[in-house]
């Protein structure tokens, strides 16, 4: 996230804050559809301070990221190993890839009621409803990531030796890991933009739960400072998972 350009995204994020600040205290526009700076922070201090329906702030991002990762751990869990094998041997992605092509395209919503049918309206509906959101992404960037290494270079390997775990060990995983974390990426998008639709139905806590139940009573300073506190969370996300991506994958954007 932080490059040598961060100064042009802090001035960006500076105007737009700036322009957002001019347009309200000119009364340009109506404060029920965008609230002024000012109340958007001083809702964040009251939930801060005092919680929201009953639970405090960290109750309801505690809430929402303990869904969410372990949603992600079940996709981490499935889809890599799932996508490395489909990757290598056509048959198993011709077995695999009709049935994750069929529901990838699907909204979240169109199912989540089989969900809720099968699972009841507990978090087992929610977590399996982000851990479908984010499989089929990693699965497909593992997948393609597999298909791209060179045959050169698993028949080089396999000539010195490698064969089964050790040629998808040395060889195969670390070649992919670029795709890989670039799916990670993505699925985890997936998966925290679908938070909101899994917190829809019979639940009492979550930035997501909390963002719709202040819009029933058009409490758009509180929807306003849920939303940036989302954003501000993912970014905090997407920013780790460069940092892991960095740490353990240093040959990206290099010719090795």
């Amino acid at each position: 996230m932080f490059t040598r350009h961060w100064r042009i995204s802090v001035a960006a994020v500076a105007a737009a804050v700036i322009l957002w600040w001019g347009l309200t205290a000119l009364a340009w526009i109506n404060p029920l559809f965008v609230p002024a700076p000012a109340s958007v922070w001083q809702a964040f201090l009251e939930i801060a301070r005092d919680g929201y329906k009953g639970s405090s702030l960290p109750s309801h991002i505690g809430a929402s990221l303990a869904r969410l990762g372990t949603a992600f751990a079940i996709v981490l869990a499935t889809a890599i190993p799932l996508g490395l094998v489909s990757g290598y041997s056509a048959r198993i992605r011709a077995l695999a890839e009709p049935f994750i092509e069929f529901y990838r395209p699907l909204p979240p919503l169109a199912y989540y009621t089989l969900l809720v049918l099968w699972l009841g309206i507990g978090d087992a509906s929610k977590i399996a409803l982000l851990a479908l959101a984010g499989f089929a992404p990693l699965y497909i960037a593992v997948a393609s990531g597999v298909a791209r290494i060179p045959q050169d270079r698993i028949n080089g390997a396999r000539s010195l030796g490698a064969s089964g775990g050790r040629l998808f060990a040395h060889v195969i995983l670390p070649s992919c890991l670029p795709d890989i974390f670039t799916g990670v990426r993505t699925a985890l998008g997936m998966t925290y933009t679908t938070l909101v639709a899994a917190e829809m139905v019979a639940a009492e806590s979550g930035l997501g739960w909390m963002v719709l139940d202040a819009s029933k009573f058009l409490r758009s300073d509180v929807i306003f400072a849920g939303i940036i506190l989302m954003g501000i969370i993912a970014v905090l996300l997407d920013a780790s998972i460069r940092w892991l991506e960095r740490a353990w994958v240093p040959w990206i954007g290099k010719d090795v």
